[in-house]
């Protein structure tokens, strides 16, 4: 463990211009990430519980910590810290309507549909979205849907997974509804819910960092990278719009956050309505899915 002195106590040790600028430069390399002027105080906050933890004695001491990981896992752990991994079910959801009335229908008769969920978090979104369909199509969604959910924190990941989630996540959710989709957990366990078997069936779950390489020959219906670019750069964020239009199906639906727009940045995508997308059909074609 590197370091020639430990953390006293609780502080934290400042965080100084350089070493801010390193592990700006550091996160931006790796993932995009655009901690922009400003966020000093932020980061010195989000990353000193992990100073603690590991009982270092300066930030710069932490930097040669995560550079000498050769897991990856320490720098996987400070861009967790320094992401906000705040997500709900169904949220915004005019998207889950579109998704249901709109784009479903006219895809039904095709091989199977797939769908990427590109910075899942902890998997309310793609769950959401396999619920909608659900309750609109029934097991024919079940079927014919294939749901991709990634994200660049292990942590999140793994309670994706899982699909256990806490009560309080579902309130203002119709009753019925829960009763369909989710599993009251009993004593220990009692104010949570998992998602039932049926739905998680329909989500797999992927570590993918989008400034790296992304899933080869995949091509989707349907992506949703909600709340993602809101972390990006302006350069960052017509790489990251052009390389998820590659992996759209001609006639697929790119659908970002309401507080995201495209119209700062140069795309080849149609405008649909808020936050909703489309590539236009061109002469040849794509294959559709994972080969």
């Amino acid at each position: 463990m590197p370091g020639s002195a430990l953390i006293l106590g609780d502080s934290i040790p400042k965080l100084h211009s350089d070493e801010y600028g390193k592990i700006s430069k550091l996160v931006y390399e790796h993932c995009g990430l655009d901690l922009r002027e400003g966020k000093q105080s932020f980061i010195a906050v989000r990353l000193g519980k992990t100073l603690r933890e590991l009982r270092l004695s300066s930030f710069q001491v932490y930097l040669e910590y995560v550079r000498a990981d050769r897991t990856g896992v320490a720098l996987a752990s400070m861009v967790d810290h320094l992401t906000t991994n705040h997500t709900s079910f169904f949220r915004e959801p005019s998207h889950f309507d579109f998704l249901c009335k709109d784009i479903f229908p006219a895809l039904r008769a095709r091989p199977p549909i797939h769908i990427w969920s590109a910075g899942c978090s902890s998997g309310e979104e793609p769950y959401s979205i396999a619920i909608s369909l659900m309750e609109e199509y029934g097991m024919e969604a079940a079927e014919r849907v294939r749901i991709l959910g990634t994200d660049i924190s292990l942590r999140v990941l793994e309670r994706a997974r899982r699909g256990v989630y806490p009560a309080e996540r579902f309130e203002g959710l119709p009753v019925p509804l829960l009763q369909r989709y989710l599993l009251k957990g009993h004593n220990a366990s009692a104010q949570s819910y998992r998602i039932k078997s049926a739905i998680r069936s329909m989500v797999e779950f992927e570590y993918l960092n989008l400034m790296g390489q992304l899933p080869e020959n995949y091509r989707c219906s349907v992506i949703f990278c909600r709340n993602v670019m809101i972390y990006f750069d302006k350069p960052t964020q017509q790489n990251l719009v052009a390389r998820l239009t590659d992996h759209l199906e001609q006639g697929g639906y790119l659908l970002i956050g309401h507080s995201e727009s495209l119209n700062t940045i140069s795309h080849g995508l149609d405008y649909v309505s808020p936050a909703i997308y489309r590539k236009p059909n061109l002469v040849r074609s794509f294959k559709i899915g994972r080969y």
